[in-house]
């Protein structure tokens, strides 16, 4: 056993399994048709599962921090159960054609499963990379972009062929697939449940999660302005990732699969990237603002150059790929900065409270693009409003979020020299 007591079996390889397995939540649109096709509903019905997902994520890890906070093995077998069970219920209503079951599994059950899922390893990797920890946390996330760029070519070989209208040969082959991955991700969780452990010597105090002060933390203006702009990155990647294909279509641009991979990798690699390179800055707040500017830069440059149109097909996948990779590495950067701000006692709660900002943006992103879509049919209307959000998030990022640690109470020396600032 002693071979195992190190970072990379006991926090590492057990973050990439659980994230690689809940990020599969992503490949959404690559089966979202073929459900709304098997029951019988318009797709925009069914397209409401996603969003309560994601929804349940951001909520469910706001509340759920405490419980992550005081036992991480207990929280990674939650997280499979509800995960796995989510999943298998997916596939049982599919199959009973019943929409609001499918509402029940996929959007709440399994977006239960993902809001613990997403936060359990994020601490203890802290803890094991504790000089590096953006490193860590981009680890753990960049597992979660991933998870689609790995799952994608196995949910597409589960589905099977397709007839001519892109409806399956084999309809059936459409709630079976959830029963096989339910099955596969059973596995890979209860590995990473198995095999994930905090550094030896690291004690959790429960006095310390027993008395944490939500209302403090919610009420301080640095937590605002970090909860804003993480809100914003979120909202304009999704307004502009949801439109991906429509985007490619729009321009003549026939690879989309190409493309769609393309821009995962970048969704991966930003999460890696952004957060290794913020352990090298004096603030990781930086960081963001080197996302909102890029993305800013590269939105500027696309309308001034005659907006989407099939002469800018270039600028425009990189304008994808930068918004994927800034929207990576807004989710890999958020922990740590926390932690520089908070201390590392009680991030897993300081974590949750602000991933409830993802809840929120999984509601808007998607349908923010699709209001503007249908109010103007320009997808240039879509560029401008989300131009103006990325200025007031960096305006935020320079103004709001001040580089100084927060110290709601003083408290006494915890763990390796951080201080518990919540109560």
């Amino acid at each position: 056993m002693e071979k195992l007591e190190n970072k990379w079996m006991r926090a590492v390889l057990p973050a990439l399994l659980i994230h690689c397995s809940i990020g599969t939540v992503y490949c959404w649109s690559l089966f979202k048709a073929d459900i709304a096709n098997y029951i019988g509903k318009p797709i925009g019905e069914v397209e409401w599962a996603f969003s309560i997902a994601i929804f349940v994520l951001g909520m469910s890890a706001a509340f759920g921090g405490k419980f992550v906070e005081k036992d991480v093995h207990k929280s990674s077998l939650i997280s499979a159960i509800f995960f796995v069970a989510g999943m298998l219920g997916t596939g049982f209503f599919i199959y009973q054609k019943s929409l609001i079951g499918i509402y029940i599994c996929y959007g709440v059950i399994m977006g239960i499963g993902l809001g613990i899922g997403y936060l359990t390893p994020v601490k203890t990797l802290m803890l094991w990379f504790y000089k590096q920890k953006g490193l860590a946390t981009g680890l753990a996330v960049a597992g979660f972009g991933l998870a689609k760029v790995i799952a994608s070519p196995v949910i597409e070989m589960l589905l099977g062929a397709t007839n001519a209208d892109g409806t399956l040969v084999d309809p059936t082959n459409i709630y079976k697939m959830f029963y096989i991955l339910a099955a596969v991700y059973l596995v890979m969780m209860l590995i990473g449940h198995w095999l994930i452990k905090k550094p030896a010597g690291w004690v959790e105090e429960s006095v310390h999660t027993e008395s944490f002060n939500y209302m403090a933390v919610l009420k301080n203006k640095t937590f605002i302005g970090i909860w804003l702009m993480f809100y914003i990155n979120i909202t304009c990647g999704l307004a502009l990732i949801s439109q991906e294909k429509g985007i490619l279509y729009f321009i003549g641009f026939g690879a989309v699969g190409l493309v769609s991979s393309l821009t995962a990798v970048f969704n991966a690699g930003g999460r890696l990237f952004f957060a290794a390179w913020a352990d090298r800055l004096n603030d990781r707040n930086t960081i963001y603002k080197i996302i909102f500017v890029s993305a800013i830069a590269l939105i500027g440059m696309t309308i001034v150059f005659d907006g989407v149109n099939n002469s800018m097909a270039l600028l425009i996948i990189a304008l994808l790929c930068v918004i994927n990779a800034g929207y990576g590495g807004g989710f890999s950067n958020l922990p740590p900065l926390l932690v520089d701000r908070f201390g590392i006692h009680s991030i897993s709660t300081v974590h949750g409270l602000a991933l409830s900002a993802w809840a929120f943006a999984g509601l808007t992103g998607n349908q923010l693009s699709a209001f503007i879509l249908k109010q103007t049919g320009s997808y240039d209307a879509v560029l401008y409003v989300i131009l103006g959000l990325y200025v007031v998030a960096t305006v935020i990022s320079m103004w709001v979020v001040k580089p100084e640690k927060v110290h709601l109470e003083n408290d006494k020396p915890q763990s390796r020299g951080e201080k518990l600032v919540t109560n």
